[in-house]
């Protein structure tokens, strides 16, 4: 029994009952909507004892429920024993969802009310959940309270840290060019102006970088751009008389972090832009004027890269392969050795990345899970789940790094000596489905969800399937994960365009057994024009090996051993003239033709 989460959800239900609500729902976001957030936000973490960056945890008097998606049942399952928390995995057929579970839960219930916080639930998040519980059987929402305010006596405090200005020689484009574009797709949508709440698109407008979010390097603030100005709501402790400085000479005024509503409701242009996908409820119901409902148009501009972003990816690209191929020369002799866990060639990895220079930190937390770990699609080794290494079996290693001039996302599985046929059989199929993918030439305006199959197709012959995306953009210097274009089997009408970046990760999980996963980056590049219109293909930004040993030659086809071949002879083009004698010889071998 987990008494600390137990403890918890006790004093909980007894604010609950204080204030008449009969069920309370945690999302995984904060204020921001973001993906991952600052302890100060991890409510949905506290409660339950789940750590994954995606579930709703939701609490009834007598009852409490998690949901999340497949890439962390395992770990959610392990995560959840003993604390009260039943659970539920979304998209898998007879998994009810909240609202139904709610509805079955609270259906003897007089007047039944359901808590959120409307600060950390999207507009159309809340409006949602609104007409489902009204279907219920007329379950109200309360929207205007937060129990954690109460009961987390311990709170992390909204974070302080200064925000430092991203060099111009990195960004490639000023602050107050980047407000012009936006104004002028704001005119375009007959908006006079708009709320952007999301961290990073604030980070990119701004040319402005923190260390706010673990792995994302944002700071947490607000900002209105109307026609004639423009406003960062922060906190005044984050400003250096530098940066305030810089914004003020870009045209951006300040003013206090909670002032934000108030800015809302005093707004005087005719209409504002603010989506409800991405806008918190409260502060979306704040303006008095007309609300122009509609995605934000910065995703898509932070998505194309200039030129100055992607020559600063291939730079981050080439110091963080050096870093890669000195840990994987370094890795199979170490294991050989004895005494290596996946938490010590965790650590060893991120030395060798903080060797490198302009390095600022990791991108996301290393995964690396042996054999049944593996597995668990986004684990991450614990010094309570730690296992010790044996030369034997798969290591999937998934990392990454922030550098000043890029961002990268890296995976790649290795055999740490003998594996099976049926690991042999797993691995070709998913280095299979990621050559498919990178082979691909498409019309430009395509999405993602178009060639998604592509990485799935020989798999599918043979009856395996994942259930995450195929592939995500990547921040430059921001956050790893980006949008809005993805890779994925559910429809994402986003179209790809040349100067985009996208990743291309397969994979296949054995539960108990091991996974297999392999992960470039790649850029949206010009492949051809024809009458049918333009056509683009993908360049691989990632320079590392992929480990041979592991592949049935025989499954492979000419195509695909040519791409094997020729991007491993990129790999030692580009990496070689950095690296002395026997670094030189391990990289000739490990790039060697099959």
């Amino acid at each position: 029994m987990n008494e600390t989460i137990c403890k918890r959800i006790e004093a909980l239900r007894e604010v609950m009952k204080r204030e008449g609500m009969d069920a309370f729902i945690f999302p995984s976001t904060d204020p921001h909507n973001g993906e991952y957030v600052p302890e100060h936000w991890e409510g949905r973490k506290w409660i339950s004892g789940f750590n994954g960056s995606a579930g709703t945890a939701v609490v009834t008097m007598d009852d409490a429920a998690l949901w999340t998606d497949s890439r962390y049942f395992l770990a959610a399952e392990e995560q959840l024993r003993g604390t009260g928390f039943s659970l539920m995995k979304e998209r898998i057929e007879g998994t009810p969802s909240i609202t139904k579970w709610l509805g079955m839960k609270l259906a003897r219930v007089e007047s039944p009310v359901v808590g959120v916080d409307g600060m950390v639930n999207s507009a159309s998040s809340v409006e949602s959940l609104m007409r489902e519980l009204r279907a219920e059987g007329g379950i109200t929402v309360r929207i205007n309270f937060d129990p954690l305010a109460t009961i987390w006596t311990d709170r992390p405090p909204v974070p302080r840290d200064k925000a430092v200005i991203h060099p111009l020689e990195y960004a490639g484009e000023t602050c107050r060019a980047k407000l012009e574009r936006i104004r002028a797709a704001l005119r375009e949508r007959h908006a006079c102006g708009m709320l952007v709440s999301a961290l990073d698109d604030i980070a990119w407008t701004l040319n402005l970088r923190g260390t706010d979010v673990h792995c994302n390097p944002v700071f947490v603030a607000y900002l209105i751009i109307e026609p004639e100005r423009a406003t960062l709501f922060i906190n005044k402790e984050k400003l250096t008389p530098g940066v305030e400085a810089y914004l003020a000479a870009e045209g951006v005024g300040t003013a206090g972090y909670a002032d934000v509503g108030k800015a809302l409701a005093a707004y005087g242009e005719y209409n504002i832009l603010m989506d409800g996908d991405e806008t918190c409820y409260t502060l979306y119901n704040m303006p008095s004027c007309l609300t122009v409902d509609g995605p934000s148009p910065i995703p898509a501009m932070k998505a194309v890269k200039n030129q100055t972003e992607i020559e600063g990816f291939r730079r981050a690209m080439l110091r963080d392969g050096v870093a890669m191929m000195k840990f994987l020369r370094w890795l199979r002799p170490a294991v050989e050795a004895g005494g290596q866990t996946e938490l010590s060639v965790s650590t060893k990895l991120e030395r060798l990345r903080a060797e490198q220079e302009l390095y600022r930190g990791l991108s996301f937390d290393t995964i690396a899970a042996y054999q049944e770990h593996g597995a668990i699609v986004h684990y991450e080794p614990t010094p309570e789940t730690d296992i010790p290494l044996r030369p034997e079996g798969f290591l999937l290693l998934d990392s990454g790094a922030q550098y000043a001039d890029g961002t990268t996302d890296i995976t790649r599985t290795i055999a740490l000596g003998p594996v099976t046929d049926e690991q042999r059989l797993v691995y070709t199929l998913v280095l299979k489905g990621h050559i498919q993918l990178e082979l691909c030439t498409f019309p430009r305006g395509a999405s993602g969800t178009q060639l998604d199959a592509l990485a799935r197709r020989d798999m599918w012959c043979y009856g395996f399937n994942y259930l995450h995306g195929t592939g995500h953009g990547v921040g430059s210097y921001l956050n790893v994960h980006e949008g809005p274009h993805q890779i994925r089997m559910e429809y994402m009408p986003a179209p790809l365009v040349e100067g985009m970046t996208v990743t291309d990760e397969p994979g296949i999980y054995l539960p108990s057994l091991f996974g297999v996963r392999t992960e470039n980056t790649l850029l949206i590049v010009p492949y051809k024009e024809t009458q049918f219109g333009r056509f683009l293909r993908f360049e691989p930004l990632t320079l590392c090996p992929i480990d041979t040993a592991p592949i049935i030659r025989d499954m492979l086809t000419a195509e695909e051993a040519a791409w094997l071949n020729d991007y491993h002879k990129t790999v030692f083009d580009r990496l070689s003239p950095l690296l002395d004698g026997e670094d030189r010889a391990w990289l000739a071998k490990a790039c060697a033709a099959i």
